[in-house]
């Protein structure tokens, strides 16, 4: 009877190790880079998103300026922080937001996205050439 006990406290002590090491085991995920290691993320070929090449004409402005160059908007979104001004054209939609960063504490231009109708990334410059009047 005492070897029956014994070989049920090795069965118990190795089912224990065994729920243990699954609980604990190693770490095989891949480690990230810290955010700021990273590499930028890249759009078309080897320009990076943070290009800002072309965007001249649009960074720094306000909404009025952007009504002249553009027309009226499609959207015009306040948010609490800024704004989101939504351009569309044949080639392109533009979304361009304004947070307030400029002479005044007024609502200037900090950042542009550009796609086609179906999604897909266009180029931010070519787009805001293409609105232009």
């Amino acid at each position: 009877m005492r070897y029956h006990h014994h070989k049920i406290n090795i069965l118990i002590l190795s089912l224990a190790g065994m729920t243990l090491s699954a609980c604990g085991g190693t770490n095989n995920a891949p480690k990230t880079a810290p955010a700021a290691a990273r590499a930028p993320i890249l759009m078309g070929g080897d320009v990076a998103i943070t290009d800002k090449r072309g965007l001249e004409s649009v960074l720094g402005r306000d909404k009025n300026s952007l009504v002249r160059m553009f027309g009226e908007p499609r959207l015009d979104v306040q948010e609490p922080y800024g704004r989101k001004l939504q351009f569309v054209g044949k080639a392109c939609i533009l979304d361009a937001y304004l947070y307030p960063e400029g002479k005044g504490n007024s609502e200037i231009v900090t950042h542009v996205d550009a796609r086609r109708r179906d999604g897909a990334e266009v180029d931010r410059a070519a787009c805001v050439n293409a609105l232009s009047r």
